[in-house]
């Protein structure tokens, strides 16, 4: 473990087992005048065993590292009883739905930018009021630009491929994970499957109906038809569903 001073601002800790990566990411870091301290590990393991013995503000971590990955260390992380913040840094992207599972602040992508990385730690700096709403928030990326759409605010999901669309009252979204991804990790949120390539938010059910002999659902103004393997598993789990 390496360190730099500590100021007056927040004092982060960066993980990366490659040190080219760790070098550069601790320098950028450092020049945000935000940020009081860096501290430096190159493992996930030497990293767990530095946050036994300090608190810091934040986290950012590489995902794929060897032995214990970075999203094992925030699952780590996730169980502490004041767990700090944590923005994952990596060159690859299609951890990240899983990552935001597991309450991610940022998901910032190699080669960093330094106003991509100032934008995670603005994002950083206002975490305690975004977790304390309990949502989660889901990267999209539009014209090069990343923003993010909380997952209440999606109506439903239908599959393209190996990609998503994710559906809200004001507009759509294509992420690169698979529909089957999200119908297993998104359950408990609501979503639930009414088709093979679709997924509707329980929250967001206007109406349920036959049509020809045909069950729809009506969500976000959308009327969508539901397999008839999936009705009965519907209709049960809309018996259940709590009344506003």
């Amino acid at each position: 473990m390496t360190t730099t001073p500590h100021g007056t601002g927040l004092r982060v800790l960066a993980i990366d087992d490659e040190r080219p990566a760790l070098d550069e990411i601790a320098y950028l870091l450092q020049r945000d005048p935000r940020i009081g301290g860096v501290l430096t590990c190159d493992s996930a393991t030497e990293a767990l065993r530095t946050l036994q013995n300090l608190e810091v503000d934040a986290v950012f971590l590489d995902i794929q590292m060897p032995g214990l990955s970075g999203l094992d260390l925030a699952q780590v992380l996730s169980r502490f009883k004041n767990p700090p913040p944590v923005v994952f840094v990596t060159a690859h992207d299609e951890h990240a739905v899983e990552a935001f599972d597991l309450r991610a602040v940022d998901y910032v992508l190699k080669p960093i930018r330094e106003e991509r990385l100032a934008e995670a730690i603005r994002r950083v700096v206002e975490a305690p009021t975004r977790s304390r709403s309990g949502d989660v928030q889901i990267p999209v990326e539009r014209a090069g630009v990343t923003r993010f759409v909380n997952r209440s605010d999606i109506t439903h999901v239908e599959a393209q491929g190996d990609y998503a669309r994710l559906h809200t009252a004001e507009g759509s979204h294509l992420v690169r994970t698979p529909l089957s991804t999200l119908a297993e990790q998104w359950a408990d949120a609501g979503f639930v499957r009414i088709h093979r390539s679709a997924l509707v938010a329980l929250p967001h059910v206007e109406e349920v109906h036959s049509e020809a002999g045909r069950v729809i659902v009506v969500v976000g103004g959308a009327e969508l038809p539901v397999s008839r393997r999936h009705t009965r598993e519907l209709r049960q789990v809309l018996t259940r569903k709590p009344t506003p």
